[in-house]
């Protein structure tokens, strides 16, 4: 069940790529991002039961809505882009379609082994074993496998790449390997009751800044200075909105 269910993600990581594709990367992945944290925080919320009281949604709903604010703010458009078109290119309309798959993606296969925990098809005893270290450490293992067959089959059925082992893909593998670094420490910290599935999975996407100004200063992604203004804006309200939800479990 496991592995099948893990076939998600690099179905989500295509979806991604579109998403960089049709919409620009200091555009897509702050909506990426922003879409995930409060995806998994509503989640974790509703499902999991880490908010627990009235207050504690009520600032909740405002840290969501300070990172909603802040990415649309990070992903607006500049006063020049507005003369040229009123409204978006049809590639931007595919580009949200693209969020919308990931974001879904995403949203399950963070929650999942808690899912599992949650109805019961796993014990507290086993969940909560060092902390979830032994849990996670063990679920990662059959994720990863399904991970690497969906990653061949979207290689060689969608983007017909038949050539999977040239040599800019294994000097690629480097970035893999840090990623799922990371990711095993966000699921560890998703199993702690001390942290939760909204803060491990929040502080995961952080990654934002660098997605966002890294579109802008490496990618060369040219912002006029109202369009400057406007990401900087926003980056600070994603963040603070980042910071409050890590924090809810204080208003408990």
């Amino acid at each position: 069940m496991s592995i099948l269910l893990a076939l998600i993600p690099p179905l989500t990581w295509g979806a991604t790529g579109i998403i960089g594709t049709k919409m620009g990367g200091s555009a897509a992945f702050p909506l990426s991002t922003a879409a995930q944290i409060v995806a998994n925080a509503l989640l974790a919320a509703a499902i999991l039961g880490e908010w627990t009281t009235v207050r504690v949604w009520v600032f909740g709903i405002i840290s969501i809505a300070l990172v909603t604010i802040g990415a649309l703010a990070i992903a607006a458009r500049s006063k020049a882009e507005k003369r040229i078109s009123k409204s978006h290119p049809k590639s931007y309309s595919e580009g949200l379609l693209a969020l919308l798959v990931s974001t879904i993606g995403f949203a399950l296969y963070f929650i999942f082994p808690n899912l599992l925990v949650r109805f019961g098809f796993i014990t507290s005893r086993i969940h909560n074993a060092n902390n979830g270290i032994n849990y996670m450490t063990a679920i990662v293992t059959p994720q990863a496998i399904g991970q690497i067959i969906g990653s061949i089959l979207i290689a060689l059925f969608v983007l017909h790449e038949y050539q999977l082992f040239k040599m800019p893909v294994v000097k690629n593998f480097t970035t893999g390997i840090t990623w799922a670094i990371g990711n095993l420490f966000m699921f560890i910290s998703a199993a702690n009751p001390a942290i939760g599935q909204a803060t491990a999975t929040t502080l995961s996407q952080l990654g934002i800044v660098v997605g966002t100004f890294g579109g802008i200063y490496i990618l060369h992604e040219y912002k006029p200075a109202d369009q400057m203004v406007k990401i900087v804006i926003g980056t600070v309200l994603v963040i603070i909105g980042s910071i409050l939800i890590t924090n809810l479990k204080m208003l408990s």
